[in-house]
């Protein structure tokens, strides 16, 4: 038999335009890196290594957490694998660790893909596509989905970027500015929904202290449909969009993460759904076999 082996360096696309350099890992379709000269704008990962805090991870057939791990469908009891005994919730879908492949390559576009097969716990098959383009000022990526079977599969889809305004230190993140386009937060116990619902206000300036972990819902939309969010710091000012394919946002500021990485960047997740949608059902999208679904988002900056 020949002495071969798999490819060992990590596989990645890496697009420039201007002087802004993205870098798509092909290990779980994650953006590792975003940089506009000297501003990694995307607090990524070094290549090969495994994700700390899901860093620019592609969220499916579930964004955050399912209680448990259990849920029902069509009269079917599942029970999707858990994060651990401490955390025994499953967490962030099944695609952070598989191999995608480039559908499709141009100079600032990139298309890659993977299939969801039938998993114990998710019994359903489904198509992942993400286009990303980048231009000078602004990446925009758009994630689909097709339902490869030949019934209906329910699912959520999510993505895990976390912002990078100019922080150096640990706690850094608390200079910046921050403003989200949304009414209502979800109330959470051990990041899992209470059931209830509370008023939030956007405008919340400075975050200091702040500890957020909040999924966030009735977006404020612009004339053109989109809601945008905005984080200012030392470095310049970021503007995440998204179309009405998201109706949620969630942001988180790291307060969980080891030295090194705690309180340095926010998280700013646009979701399909809240956590535990597979269970409760909130914002859950169901395709027909066949149908697909897709949603863009934006992220564009400003140097200071």
């Amino acid at each position: 038999m020949p002495d071969t082996w798999p490819p060992a360096a990590p596989s990645e696309v890496e697009l420039t335009a201007g002087n802004a350099v993205l870098v798509v890992d092909l290990r779980g379709g994650a953006l590792r890196r975003l940089a506009v000269g000297d501003w990694e704008v995307i607090d990524g990962y070094p290549a090969g290594t495994v994700l700390p805090g899901w860093r620019g991870a592609v969220l499916l057939p579930w964004p955050n957490r399912i209680r448990d791990g259990r849920w029902s469908w069509a009269g079917e009891e599942l029970q999707l694998d858990v994060q651990s005994p401490a955390e025994p919730h499953a967490i962030h879908g099944l695609l952070s660790w598989q191999p995608w492949t480039v559908l499709d390559r141009s100079d600032r576009s990139v298309t890659i893909g993977t299939t969801v097969e039938p998993h114990p716990g998710y019994p359903f098959r489904l198509a992942a596509a993400v286009d990303s383009v980048l231009d000078a000022d602004r990446l925009t990526v758009t994630v689909r989905v097709r339902n490869l079977g030949d019934r209906p599969a329910p699912f959520g889809a999510g993505v895990h970027p976390y912002l990078s305004v100019g922080a150096t230190e640990d706690g850094g993140i608390g200079d910046a500015e921050l403003a989200v386009p949304a009414r209502t937060e979800l109330l959470l116990d051990g990041g899992m929904p209470t059931g209830e619902r509370a008023p939030f206000d956007g405008a919340v300036g400075r975050i200091g202290d702040r500890a957020l972990d909040t999924p966030l819902t009735d977006l404020e939309r612009d004339d053109d449909g989109w809601a945008r969010l905005r984080l200012a710091g030392a470095a310049g000012e970021l503007e995440v969009a998204v179309d009405r394919s998201w109706p949620w946002l969630q942001v988180y500021s790291g307060d969980t993460l080891p030295p090194g990485q705690w309180r340095r960047s926010l998280a700013v997740e646009p979701m399909t759904c809240p956590p535990n949608a597979l269970a409760d059902g909130a914002d859950l999208i169901v395709l027909e076999p066949g149908a697909a679904w897709s949603g863009s988002w934006t992220l564009a900056w400003t140097a200071a």
